[in-house]
């Protein structure tokens, strides 16, 4: 008898005990229980003069031209954490994916950037080398695939000794507090 008296009184324990977390959960102190790791990310907005969203990308910025990186603008709200300002071009095609230029330590101040940037960078910014083993902007060639121009605010700088792509784009994934993206599709 008293086996089964033990039993009952587990069950209600763990019936409170999944109730009270439901509780916390649902009114929104889960941090009580566990905090998330998530961060907010702000938005920003990408425009260029050469570029269209949804459109193609001209071919003077592709390997068929010899315009080099297409000029980037962008904004968002006032970020006083702000330290600097990284940018990925990269591709997803049919066949492959391919990073084209990372660009990263650009001063926080900077909002845009002219025309071929990537051959006369601002002062203190620092170029990875990317998919194909070059630093600054490789041109996609591939005529049909999606090419992003991404633009990060982030909340510190990219070490410069980063050995490969993936630890400079992690360090900027882990930096980052603001993002924006403008997408050219294929070439022209």
């Amino acid at each position: 008898m008293g086996l089964c008296n033990a039993a009952s009184r587990m069950r209600r324990i763990a019936v409170s005990v999944t109730a009270v977390a439901a509780v916390f959960a649902v009114a929104g102190c889960a941090g009580l229980i566990g905090k998330s790791q998530a961060k907010d990310i702000a938005e920003i907005n990408v425009s260029s003069p050469e570029l269209r969203e949804g459109k193609p990308l001209p071919r003077e910025y592709s390997c068929r031209g010899s315009q080099g990186s297409p000029p980037l603008r962008w904004s968002s709200q006032p970020l006083s954490e702000a330290k600097s300002i990284a940018i990925v071009v990269d591709s997803h095609t049919t066949s492959d994916s391919a990073v084209h230029w990372v660009i990263y330590n650009i001063p926080a101040t900077t909002t845009e950037l002219g025309p071929d940037a990537s051959a006369d960078p601002p002062a203190g910014s620092g170029q990875a080398k990317v998919t194909s083993g070059k630093a600054g902007y490789e041109p996609p060639c591939n005529s049909e695939g999606s090419y992003r121009f991404t633009v990060y605010t982030l909340d510190g700088k990219v070490n410069p000794e980063s050995a490969s792509l993936s630890e400079t784009l992690k360090q900027i994934a882990d930096q980052t507090i603001a993002r924006g993206r403008l997408t050219a599709v294929d070439i022209q």
